[in-house]
């Protein structure tokens, strides 16, 4: 059953169909949740190394307050070559496909179920990919949340410490040290147990392997701040882009990078306080919260009702520049190179994506 906006109840049971879409770097797994309407884009998920959309994705979209989102867009998770549940080993004759080339693979999916446009939502890997493709495809591209991007090629000194560490390590530690900051690993034993347990027996060790070195061996995303004054043309993200970082996350100096590289007119940069390397696992009420206000600013959902957090927080009266349970935090000088930004409240990340006026990136702490 399907039900149109205007029958909505208190039982939302989407149409979900799975499908293996045929491209030219291989095999895609996805599964759409809904069915595609002319006049809304899809929200299309890409999972971070050592994942798949489930162990990447079904905590956010399991909890009560993502509901309201699903109801208004239809959700396409897709999974790399090889690296969905109950993946074969892939042929020795398959040739693991580039960033570039996996990114390319999503004009296929988008084609395969006619789709007009996506608002991208990616980790890590699949925030890589989601950029690149908005890169080179802007007019499929309505916006981006990208979680831990990364936006420059490895480095030399981090290709011989993956060496090295490919030597001494097991891949599921390899990839835990890729999703996980140090205090996480040392603290949150229960939750690094689970991961390291389901890159262990759930994934196809080879498959992952592949894609991690895919990951590992990419070229750095070709983009430049435009400048007023200076050129207008420059390669950037032409849309509506939320970065979201936790403050333990080992990718926050990637990101804030990332974020000097972008239009500040059209960016908003969300660190999470008090969140370690997957946000959208650890802290998923913030998360729905970000990505319902995210997809509001770009006129989608604007009937939608507040969520608990918006609820607890307006009743309470409060004026601090977050939402309930958020602090503000001060931002170290490093993190201030390349870029100007502003503590603003989470309700601000639609607003700074309607206001082109704006002159500096949108910083919101919380």
């Amino acid at each position: 059953m399907v039900l149109e906006d205007n029958d909505y109840s208190s039982v939302f049971e989407p149409q979900i169909t799975e499908e293996i879409v045929d491209t030219q770097y291989g095999k895609v797994h996805c599964t759409m949740t809904g069915i595609p309407k002319a006049n809304r884009p899809v929200l299309l998920t890409y999972h971070d190394v050592g994942l798949n959309h489930k162990s990447c994705f079904e905590t956010l979209f399991n909890h009560d307050d993502m509901q309201e989102i699903t109801r208004h867009l239809p959700v396409c998770h897709v999974n790399a070559p090889g690296q969905h549940e109950g993946a074969k080993t892939l042929s020795t004759e398959y040739t693991y496909p580039s960033m570039d080339q996996l990114s390319e693979t999503l004009t296929t999916v988008i084609k395969h179920f006619g789709l007009r446009s996506v608002v991208g939502l990616g980790v890590g890997a699949g925030a890589f990919i989601l950029a690149k493709f908005a890169l080179n495809h802007p007019d499929l591209v309505d916006g981006l949340m990208l979680v831990n991007i990364n936006p420059n090629a490895e480095g030399l000194m981090d290709s011989v410490a993956h060496k090295i560490s490919g030597w001494t390590h097991t891949l599921p530690d390899t990839i835990i040290t890729h999703l996980f900051g140090k205090e996480e690993i040392q603290n949150n034993h229960d939750l690094i147990a689970t991961y390291r347990h389901h890159i262990g027996t759930s994934m196809n060790q080879s498959n992952v392997g592949q894609f991690l070195r895919s990951y590992n061996s990419r070229g750095a995303l070709e983009m430049e701040r435009p400048v007023t004054g200076g050129n207008i043309n420059v390669r950037t993200l032409k849309c509506t882009t939320l970065l979201v970082v936790g403050d333990n996350s080992p990718a926050v100096e990637a990101v804030v990078d990332c974020n000097s590289k972008l239009n500040p007119t059209r960016t908003t940069l969300l660190k999470m306080a008090d969140c370690g390397g997957l946000p959208q696992v650890d802290q998923p009420a913030k998360m729905a919260e970000a990505l319902k206000y995210f997809i509001q600013g770009m006129g989608y959902m604007s009937s939608a009702s507040m969520t608990r957090l918006v609820r607890s927080r307006t009743a309470s009266g409060s004026s601090i520049g977050s939402f309930d349970g958020c602090r503000s935090r001060a931002h170290t000088a490093g993190e201030q190179r390349g870029r100007s930004h502003t503590d603003v409240s989470m309700e601000s990340i639609s607003n700074s994506n309607l206001d082109h006026s704006i002159t500096k990136s949108t910083e919101v702490s919380c």
